[in-house]
């Protein structure tokens, strides 16, 4: 039997203020049966029934309303920030946080959610995903609809996804993922990658900083022919990326020695999923991590590198840092939780999904990530949730060149760093706030905006019950994937309720969503990494005793 997930992507419930106890039973059961029926027969437009109101993919923003008040009081929980952590009350009006203290008292015209012996917390904010993305022959499977729901379940709140340039030309490229985006149910920000260099470039970077509310740009060192750049490429974005108070972003694999081991592999006869890992091997991540730091230092300018995979890149990263270089390390799900022995499965479906770039490392990597995230060496989470279904994977049956590079984990990231780092005790309940939210927000300057649980924040707020289960299943999850790499795994510590701009739109296992719903947040250039940029390199000019005044010997 199909999933709901591709036939019917989002409902969304009409109710009246008071509903009896009884007609809830009566509505939930109903709601039971509708789900089979949208199972087996997809229906094209949205039906009413006794004021329950389902929507169908890619209905208008007309198709229902809000059911959330614009007035919420969540009671008892134990209120968690970066820093912090009480018991207390959190009072929310109109999508902003108005008050975090002890025993609020509000009116009858308020809705109050009971959150004692839980923890409240900032909604998640993932640093790297990519949504509608066209890539190796084909699209993601989702898009800025389905990827968004997914997260919101998951208790994910916003995210930043990674807008590709068409044709080299930043502004083509953003105003693209404009119309992508126009179905959003939750908040989005954007990166842009950086595929070509010239004076049109150049000019469009600082149109995107100023004028787009772009403060971060991406150079792929991987990907040969299609989206891999030069050192000198790479020498000019960072000496760009400075001016404008940009973040620089890297992809680091040793795109010219990929090349050369997938070539070793095909003479070899290893054609299949198990390949795509032979082919490029820690070292070749590890030398790009360090060449990309080492490029960063000479030009005196933050780095951040994406998707941290191996020892190997986390090591150059220690080191930098320890040489008082700034330089942002982050690790994704996959590789935290997951071992490259999928890779070598004799089901090519199954070995295919965890084909991703950097490739998921052999067993021990693991866990050096995990211990570098704990002391501070990686300094915050994303996924590089990037889905394409059995059926896209396939393109590379018979080539795993051909088989699309991405993983899932928008909707899974939250419960799997709760039981990898918090439950094995390898960080606290306030360090998971800063790994899965804060810090993302620092970076990216929108802090306490996002990733905080203070007055004035957004209200973007999860409830997570650290005594109830989880589990993963491609049956369950809300990703229009028909696969899923974290399939069968079980923990402790559930997202019980996600509030975002102050709609309660996860709750009880329903999701309530709406196309429209989401907001484009700006990002400003200049954040705390380019503090003390300036003196940096003034002490370097003062240190260089140079030009030498020297006196031409006489003819």
């Amino acid at each position: 039997m199909a999933k709901l997930q591709s036939t019917l992507q989002w409902l969304k419930i009409k109710e009246g203020r008071s509903i009896d106890s009884h007609y809830r039973v009566q509505r939930n059961s109903l709601l039971s049966v509708l789900v089979c029926l949208f199972t087996i027969f997809p229906f094209s437009r949205s039906i009413q029934l006794d004021g329950l109101q389902f929507c169908a993919y890619g209905e208008s923003e007309s198709c229902g309303s809000s059911s959330t008040t614009t007035k919420l009081l969540i009671k008892g929980g134990t209120v968690v920030n970066a820093h912090h952590q009480e018991v207390a009350d959190v009072y929310v009006e109109d999508g902003i946080i108005v008050s975090v203290q002890p025993n609020i008292n509000v009116g009858d015209d308020v809705t109050v959610l009971d959150a004692t012996g839980k923890y409240v917390m900032p909604g998640g904010i993932d640093p790297h995903t990519h949504l509608a993305m066209e890539f190796m022959g084909t699209e993601t499977i989702d898009d800025f609809f389905s990827g968004q729901a997914a997260a919101l379940a998951g208790g994910t709140t916003m995210h930043i996804d990674f807008v590709i340039p068409v044709n080299g030309s930043l502004t083509a490229g953003f105003e693209a993922y404009t119309k992508k985006a126009k179905k959003s149910c939750m908040d989005y920000g954007y990166h842009m990658a950086i595929t070509k260099w010239d004076e049109d470039v150049a000019r469009e970077m600082e149109i995107m900083v100023q004028k787009r509310g772009i403060n971060s740009f991406k150079f792929f060192l991987a990907y040969k022919g299609s989206l891999m750049i030069t050192d000198d490429l790479l020498l000019q974005g960072l000496k760009k990326c400075k001016s404008l108070g940009a973040l620089a972003m890297v992809h680091a694999e040793n795109g010219d020695a990929v090349a050369e081991g997938q070539n070793r592999m095909i003479d070899l006869g290893i054609t299949g999923p198990e390949g795509h890992a032979l082919s490029r091997p820690p070292v070749l991540e590890g030398e790009a991590t360090a060449r990309a730091v080492r490029l960063a230092g000479f030009v005196n300018v933050p780095l951040y590198v994406v998707h941290v995979m191996s020892v190997d890149a986390m090591e150059e990263i220690a080191k930098a840092q320890k040489s008082g270089q700034k330089v942002i390390g982050e690790p994704v799900v996959s590789g935290l939780v997951l071992d490259d022995s999928w890779l070598w499965n004799p089901d090519f479906t199954i070995a295919a999904k965890y084909v991703m770039s950097p490739p998921i490392r052999k067993s021990g990597h693991d866990k050096a990530l995990q211990a570098a995230l704990s002391r501070g060496v990686l300094q915050l989470v994303g996924t590089d949730h990037c889905t394409f279904n059995s059926t896209q994977k396939a393109l590379g049956t018979d080539d795993f060149r051909k088989i699309p590079n991405g993983v899932n984990g928008i909707e899974e990231r939250m419960h799997l760093v709760w039981e990898t780092m918090v439950e094995s005790g390898q960080i606290s309940v306030t360090d998971y706030v800063r790994i899965t939210s804060t810090e993302c927000a620092r970076i990216f300057n929108i802090y306490p905006r996002k990733g905080a649980i203070l007055a004035g924040s957004d209200a973007d707020i999860i409830i997570l019950n650290p005594n109830s289960s989880f589990e993963i299943t491609a049956a369950t999850h809300h990703s229009r994937s028909d696969t899923n790499v974290y399939e069968g795994r079980k923990g402790k510590g559930k997202v019980e309720v996600t509030i975002a701009g102050g709609k309660v739109v996860w709750e009880g296992g329903a999701l309530k969503v709406q196309p429209g719903w989401g907001k484009y947040i700006e990002m400003a250039p200049f954040s705390y990494l380019f503090n003390g940029i300036e003196r940096a390199d003034a002490t370097y000019l003062s240190s260089l005793n140079a030009p030498v005044r020297r006196f031409k010997a006489a003819t």
